[in-house]
């Protein structure tokens, strides 16, 4: 049985993930509705009639923070196994929180790139508001609208 409680789990949080994709812009965009099942509701709403088989946008920076990770995570291992060849100890932890600081500063930066795309998509899905500097063509790629 535990199996099968973390699979419902992971199921309840994935879908409680896809509803709450718009929660933040909604909140923005409509400060007078408080209620968080409201915001949730009116969120998982908009996602439903504009529901597409990708969300090209915010896939693609995904895709692109996988391999920003795995591109510099592969340069700082060879910058370690650099170090230790060249006996220098003492710039391996150097090396390590310069990675880890420009991973946390790449994370932050694609957060808020994130959300201001996911703003945008609100936006046009929910009020056909283009938002600058996003063209009709770029938010139209983004979703396959239910007929």
């Amino acid at each position: 049985m535990p199996l099968v409680g973390r699979i419902i789990g992971r199921i309840i949080g994935l879908a409680w993930s896809i509803a709450a994709v718009f929660s933040i812009p909604v909140i923005v965009r409509e400060p007078a509705n408080a209620n968080p099942i409201e915001v949730l509701r009116k969120s998982a709403g908009v996602l439903k009639r504009t529901w597409g088989e990708a969300l090209i946008g915010y896939i693609g920076l995904s895709f692109a923070n996988g391999i920003v990770f795995l591109a510099s995570f592969l340069s700082v291992l060879a910058a370690v196994a650099a170090l230790v060849a060249l006996h220098l100890y003492i710039l391996i932890a150097v090396a390590v929180g310069g990675w880890l600081v420009g991973l946390f500063a790449w994370a932050y930066l694609t957060g808020v790139a994130s959300h201001v795309y996911r703003g945008a998509l609100y936006l046009y899905a929910s009020e056909g508001i283009v938002a600058e500097p996003y063209n009709q063509e770029m938010l139209d790629a983004a979703w396959k609208f239910r007929n």
